[in-house]
Parts: C-alpha cells; structure tokens; sequence
C-alpha cells in the first residue's frame, strides 16, 4: 500500500474498544507518509507534521482545507496556525493512540497541502 492508496481510503468510525496499532504496524504505516512525525506526548503516540505558508492568510486557508477534511471524514486533529505555518497533529482520541485513520488522514492532508500550489 503507498500513500496514494492512503488518500483513497475513507476513515472508519473508531468503535473505542479496540487498541492502538502496535509501535511496528504504525512505524510501517509511518514509510507511506514520511513527512510526518512520530511524537510521543502524553504517552500517547501522534502523527504531526508543520506546513509552510508565505504568510498568514495562506496558513488560515489551509487550516480551514483541513477542518473540512476532517468534518467530511469525522476525524479531527489538532490544528494550530500561526503566521507563514500550519501543525497538524493526528492520532485517535478514543483509543489514545494511532489508528489506520490518521494515516489515511495524514496522506489526504499531505494531497490537499500539495494541491495549493
């Protein structure tokens, strides 16, 4: 599967009761989206990635790109914007890990961020 594939799978409704991927199942998912990094915060492992804008105003509509994404896909991330940059951290809230969505998401985010241009 390569991240191509990624940005044509559609998000699952995450049940809760199921576990995060194990470390080696999302380092491997991780080689489809290599711009993205694996962070550990709060003991939970993420998917965060910073996106570079020429100004504010192009930051703001990518973050907006985004919140769209993710309403159509009922998964949502933590976006932060600032001037000329764009964080979006993904990882799934109801398991408190990663989950195959925020790799299909991280592949959609990557194809909108390659869109702008």
């Amino acid at each position: 599967m390569d991240s191509s594939n990624l940005t044509q799978q559609t998000c699952v409704p995450c049940r809760g009761d199921e576990p995060p991927l194990p470390r080696a199942e999302a380092e491997d998912l991780h080689t489809q989206v290599p711009d993205w990094d694996l962070v550990h915060e709060k003991d939970i492992l993420r998917l965060r990635r910073a996106f570079k804008f020429k100004d504010f105003a192009s930051a703001l509509t990518f973050t907006q790109q985004v919140g769209e994404l993710a309403e159509e896909q009922g998964h949502h991330p933590v976006l932060r914007t600032e001037w000329g940059k764009v964080t979006v951290t993904w990882w799934t809230h109801k398991i408190k890990g990663l989950h195959n969505n925020d790799f299909i998401m991280a592949a959609k985010t990557d194809a909108l961020y390659l869109n702008l241009g």
